[in-house]
């Protein structure tokens, strides 16, 4: 376990947080790190919208303060309490701002909701007050650290504040980044000198997350290799020259998954649980999965699943377009996820017209992730672009080779299948270049041909079943970037 050289306070802002509001990947590394970091004696305190789903399930908060952060906004109430998991949490509750149905982002209908920017531009206000000399509380943070565009104004605000925190930026997603008109600023009481360049301004716009990568103490993004991509024209959405520029102030660091809650040996979504010692349950959940999915109950033809949006970043496309060669081979293919409504129809058509070959869910269905991880012989997740990715680890963990396009966190997490990898005993999946049939087809044959050799497969599936993606190593990671920021 990493050591800490110094105690530290933390205080952790993010928009969204699993079990209690999830839409991705933010919500589950805002409930891991934190909790790793109380692990490790780091003091955390995580700071949250009061959206209806959070009130509801903590009933038990506490009003501590009553802020007036901005000219014109409503009084806002900071109400105090735990996660289930015991970390502290402190909810911003501002009724006319939060407490609607819908999402924390959009409304019923899936459309943003028109005053985004005055509600996660308070989210970012409280965050910079708590984090500064005009906090009401005794509690101050060491570090301030901010996930996504929703808290990035926070380390603008820190940046013109008296006795603030140093701020870490973390970036899950640079696609979204929360874009709004010049007068915005105002609405926000943001100085009129941090609308240039060296600022908060982008394209004449006010841009959040621009804010929090040009005026935080340090950038994170959750893998090394996303960290460098983000540098280049074609996955730095307009920001690669600033990411460029703060280079030295840029780490990129794993995620973590939650390996209590992704553990085949004691997965309550299984019908059998199974480890590396012994693989037998494997099959069982196949059969399973078949059975739940109207597939063909053949345990010899190699099972692919996908759990996914269905998008075009996640590359849906690619696996439709090859699905028709996939079955031919023969092998079956679960599908599982929502988005976009043409890709539903179509991957709905294919389970029609591939019966017992082919099955589809539309939808979120947690239980039946975990069975798809457990029962697939093989994974695939074809991301054109993938900050992180999680189910590739969680593939790995459960016996399942992943097939992933070699980009960001996806090729830092899987190591492609070849005679070299393999003798080295640290092959645990197939990574292929370039979104395209061609290529995702010659690396399915690739791991068909692997599963049909009883021998590499199992060495395979061992692999990536031993290796470590628990949040020790990224939590400590973390906790040496504050460090830094402390002694600075």
């Amino acid at each position: 376990m990493h050591a800490l050289v110094i105690a530290m306070r933390v205080l952790f802002a993010t928009s969204e947080i699993a079990p209690l509001i999830k839409t991705g990947g933010l919500a589950d590394v805002s409930a891991a790190l934190p909790a790793a970091l109380r692990g490790m004696g780091v003091e955390v305190r995580v700071l949250l919208p009061g959206y209806p789903q959070v009130l509801k399930a903590l009933p038990q908060l506490q009003t501590v303060a009553e802020l007036r952060v901005l000219p014109g906004f409503p009084v806002t109430r900071l109400l105090e309490g735990r996660l289930p998991d015991g970390v502290p949490l402190w909810v911003v509750d501002c009724p006319e701002l939060y407490l609607r149905g819908g999402g924390p982002y959009q409304d019923e209908h899936g459309m943003n909701w028109i005053d985004n920017s005055l509600r996660f531009g308070l989210l970012s206000r409280i965050t910079a007050v708590l984090g500064s000399a005009e906090s009401p509380l005794s509690w101050k943070p060491d570090v301030v650290h901010c996930n996504d565009w929703q808290t990035a104004l926070a380390p603008a605000y820190l940046h013109f504040a008296g006795g603030a925190a140093p701020s870490v930026m973390a970036v899950h997603n640079l696609a979204f980044q929360g874009i709004f008109p010049p007068q915005t600023i105002l609405e926000l009481g943001l100085p009129p000198e941090s609308f240039q360049l060296e600022g908060v301004e982008f394209y004449g716009n006010l841009s959040f997350l621009k804010a929090g990568l040009h005026y935080a103490g340090h950038i994170t993004t959750v893998s090394p290799s996303y960290a460098e991509e983000i540098q280049t024209e074609e996955m730095g959405f307009g920001l690669q020259g600033l990411l460029a520029s703060r280079r030295a102030a840029l780490t990129g660091i794993l995620n973590g998954i939650d390996t209590g809650e992704w553990n085949p040996a004691a997965d309550p979504n299984l019908v059998q649980p199974y480890d590396a010692g012994d693989l037998h349950g494997k099959t069982a959940n196949k059969l399973e999965l078949q059975k739940r999915m109207g597939l063909r109950p053949e345990a010899g033809v190699p099972l692919f699943g996908l759990v996914s949006r269905f998008t075009h970043q996640k590359g849906l496309d690619v696996v439709l377009e090859i699905a028709p060669q996939l079955v031919a081979l023969p092998a079956q293919l679960v599908l599982l996820g929502t988005g976009d409504a043409g890709m539903q129809q179509a991957a709905l058509e294919l389970s029609h017209r591939h019966s017992g070959q082919v099955g589809t869910y539309v939808g979120f269905d947690e239980g039946l992730s975990h069975l798809i991880e457990a029962g697939a012989d093989i994974f695939l997740m074809p991301s054109r672009f993938e900050p992180c990715g999680l189910n590739q680890m969680f593939s790995q963990r459960y016996g399942t080779p992943p097939v992933v396009h070699a980009t960001g966190g996806l090729i830092d997490t899987v190591v492609d299948c070849n005679e070299a990898s393999l003798a080295r005993g640290e092959a645990s999946g197939f990574a292929f270049h370039g979104v395209n049939a061609a290529s995702l087809w010659a690396a399915v044959q690739r791991a068909v041909t692997a599963y049909h050799d009883k021998k590499s497969w199992r060495a395979l599936q061992l692999n990536g079943m031993a290796r470590d993606f628990s949040w020790g190593k990224s939590a400590a990671a973390y906790c040496d970037i504050y460090a830094r920021l402390m002694r600075q």
